[in-house]
């Protein structure tokens, strides 16, 4: 069933309250990985123990990546709602794109009785042969 400008229009009104909403957030992966720490007589280095939880957080920084340790688990429980809170920012910024595409398409274009301008036609067409000239360097 499709919905009408002004239905999808009130559920974008809708979707932008819940960005309001939103808490702290930060990108990145959290974990907890066992670790040994190396001196001979821990409890670690037992064979079958499971070792010391070393709790991290993993992004992207200029295209690098990037682990941040946490000290306490409070402190790796913190980072982990932040990063579900900005997976939640990314779900609500897909659905306001999605939705605003749908009313991109379904709202009206207004009436221009001029039509294109000489500038605006010169543009297009420098633009459409640039486009040629390109696919046929690529295909050639």
């Amino acid at each position: 069933m499709s919905q009408s400008l002004a239905e999808l229009e009130a559920a974008r009104a809708q979707l932008l309250q819940q960005f309001l909403t939103l808490g702290d957030f930060r990108p990145g992966t959290v974990s907890a990985t066992p670790r040994r720490c190396g001196r001979p007589t821990c409890h670690c280095a037992r064979p079958g123990d499971p070792g010391h939880p070393q709790f991290r957080l993993l992004r992207k920084v200029k295209g690098k990546s990037v682990a941040e340790s946490f000290a306490t688990p409070l402190a790796f429980r913190k980072a982990a709602e932040e990063v579900a809170e900005f997976h939640r920012f990314q779900r609500l910024s897909a659905e306001l794109t999605a939705l605003n595409e749908q009313i991109c398409r379904l709202r009206p274009v207004a009436p221009d009785p001029t039509g294109w301008t000489e500038a605006e036609k010169k543009r297009l067409l420098r633009f459409i042969e640039k486009s040629r000239a390109k696919s046929r360097r690529s295909s050639g």
